[in-house]
Parts: structure tokens; C-alpha cells; sequence
């Protein structure tokens, strides 16, 4: 193994195991909450919807291509292959359908109460779990038709056009189709992160404008510590990272779709700028949603029998 490929699974094992870690606790923290009787928020369900579908994209990429750098034992057979590559199309969608979900609720939420989206404030939180729902029938049918171009190392291997994934291959379809099914899948995160940074605009735009209304509140604090501030600090670091992380792996994906044949660096940046908010997410959230930092510390506290912390969640 040559410092190349050392480094690139170093890259890999961090991503992955940094990653899964998070998102587990996530959602460990998240079962110890229902156990404890807590009320469950509308957020609540699509910040654990995107909890579990970033755990499914890295398990399903991260782990294989981690093996891969470190030259281990990774060769799948025909059927583990199609479903790795399919369970982590579906769940890299519905981690984007997630959050653009999570933008435009809180748009909704923070809303001017003379605005036009004043109106579905109040039933906004019923259409969250059929719209998760969708998300997840949406994407599972989108990404049918990738299992028919994956194929395990041996079967692709006599074959032209075909990219290398070190434990699976990908077969080029013909470049009409490929056109054509390349522009369906980039058109889905296109219209996510469009309506991602207009939900995330407008708040900015909201919280700014609450914030010059009650300035002369806040004279006496500093500027980080008025809550307009730190609200718009954190939409704007997890819609950045979001829109940075996934906008280049989108980029990447199309162009790869285009080749006859990509080679195994750009796969390994591709996989690499993929797994980038996936393995973060979880600290994101945790760092700048309240509501979440008081789930984990009190289920902490569940777990040492801290009194009284049950009762403040």
C-alpha cells in the first residue's frame, strides 16, 4: 500500500467512523427521549428521519470504500452490490429532501404573522410524516433503475465503460439515456437546494429585519449574544455546508455519469465530498439546535440519574 492510498483511507475510516458514531448517538439519544415520555416535536421527526438517512449513506458507501483503501477483503457479490448502491442513492436523497424539508418548515414557523405563509403555520406540522413518506417513495422510485448498470468486480470486468469502485463496478449505460437519467437525478437535488436556499433566505431576511425592530433591546449585549444573530449564524452554517457538500458530489456524480469509465481518484473524491455532511451532520445539529443539545444532555443524565432533567426536556 502505497502513502496515497494510506491517506485516502485514513480519510475514509475517519469520515465513516466519525460519522456512523454521531448519527447513532442521534438517534440513540432520540429512543431514550420517547422511553422517557418526552414530547416528540415536528422537528424532532425530520431531524431523525435525516439522522437515519445519513447512518444508511455512510454504512452503505463509507464502510465499502474504506475497505477498499486499505486493500482489505471488500469483493461483493452481484446482489450486495446493486442493493449498497441503491440504498445509498435513496438514502443521499432523502438526507437532501430532509433538510430541504427542515428549511422550509422553520421558514414557515418564523414567518410574519401578515405574510401568506402565516396561514400554514398552524397545519404545517401535519403534513411532516406524509411528506417524509413521500420523500422516501419518491427516491426509492427515482433510483430504480440503478441496480440494472452495478454488477459485482468479476462480472464487469472483461467489459468497456465501465467505473471502478475497487469492490463493485458501474457500467456506462448509452450516453442518450445516460443524458437523459443523469438530468432526472441532478434535477431532484437541484430543486431541493433551489428551494433550500430560498427557505434559508427568507429567514435570514426575517430575523434580520426582527432584529433592526429590537435593537435598542440588545444594546446592552454584545452581538453574539442576541438570539437574531445566532439564529441566522446557524442557518446560514448548516445551509452552506449542506449546499457546498452536495452541490460538488452532484457535480461530480453527472460528470461521472457522462464518461465512459471514471477513474479511481475521481471516484475517491466523489465518495469523499459525498460523505462530508453525512459524518457532520450530527455535530451541526447538535452545536447549533438547542432542542437537540438538550436531548442529548438529558439523556446523559437519564443515564446517570441526574434529578429533575426529565421533566425540562
Amino acid at each position: 500500500m502505497d502513502s496515497r492510498d494510506l491517506a485516502v483511507g485514513l480519510v475514509f475510516l475517519f469520515q465513516t467512523a466519525v460519522g456512523i458514531l454521531g448519527n447513532s448517538t442521534f438517534l440513540y439519544c432520540a429512543v431514550l427521549g420517547d422511553l422517557a415520555g418526552n414530547r416528540v416535536k415536528p422537528t424532532d421527526l425530520i431531524l431523525r428521519n435525516l439522522a437515519w438517512a445519513n447512518f444508511m449513506a455512510l454504512l452503505c458507501k463509507g464502510v465499502p470504500q474504506t475497505m477498499v483503501a486499505f486493500s482489505l477483503d471488500h469483493s461483493l457479490d452481484d446482489t450486495a452490490c446493486k442493493l449498497v448502491f441503491y440504498f445509498h442513492r435513496v438514502a443521499r436523497g432523502v438526507s437532501l429532501g430532509s433538510t430541504c424539508l427542515l428549511s422550509i418548515f422553520q421558514a414557515i414557523t418564523i414567518s410574519p404573522s401578515n405574510s401568506m405563509w402565516a396561514q400554514l403555520r398552524v397545519r404545517a406540522s401535519k403534513f411532516i410524516w406524509p411528506s417524509l413518506c413521500l420523500c422516501w417513495v419518491l427516491h426509492m422510485l427515482v433510483n430504480a433503475l440503478i441496480p440494472i448498470n452495478v454488477m459485482d468486480i468479476r462480472g464487469g470486468r472483461n467489459l468497456t465503460g465501465m467505473s471502478d469502485f475497487g469492490y463493485c463496478t458501474v457500467r456506462s449505460p448509452r450516453r442518450q439515456f445516460a443524458t437523459l437519467y443523469s438530468a432526472l437525478l441532478a434535477s431532484t437535488d437541484v430543486l431541493c437546494l433551489g428551494l433550500m436556499m430560498w427557505a434559508s433566505g427568507s429567514m435570514v431576511f426575517v430575523l434580520s429585519r426582527h432584529k433592526k425592530r429590537v435593537q435598542h433591546i440588545h444594546r446592552s449585549l454584545p452581538s453574539r449574544s442576541v438570539p437574531e444573530s445566532r439564529a441566522t449564524h446557524s442557518i446560514l452554517t448548516l445551509v452552506s455546508s449542506f449546499v457546498l457538500s452536495y452541490s460538488t458530489s452532484t457535480i461530480l456524480t453527472t460528470y461521472m455519469a457522462l464518461l465512459d469509465g471514471a477513474t479511481r481518484w475521481l471516484v475517491h473524491t466523489n465518495v469523499a465530498m459525498a460523505a462530508c455532511f453525512p459524518a457532520f451532520c450530527p455535530f451541526l445539529l447538535l452545536s447549533h439546535y438547542t432542542s437537540v443539545s438538550r436531548l442529548c444532555s438529558g439523556c446523559c443524565c437519564l443515564l446517570t440519574n441526574c434529578p429533575g432533567t426529565v421533566r425540562e426536556l
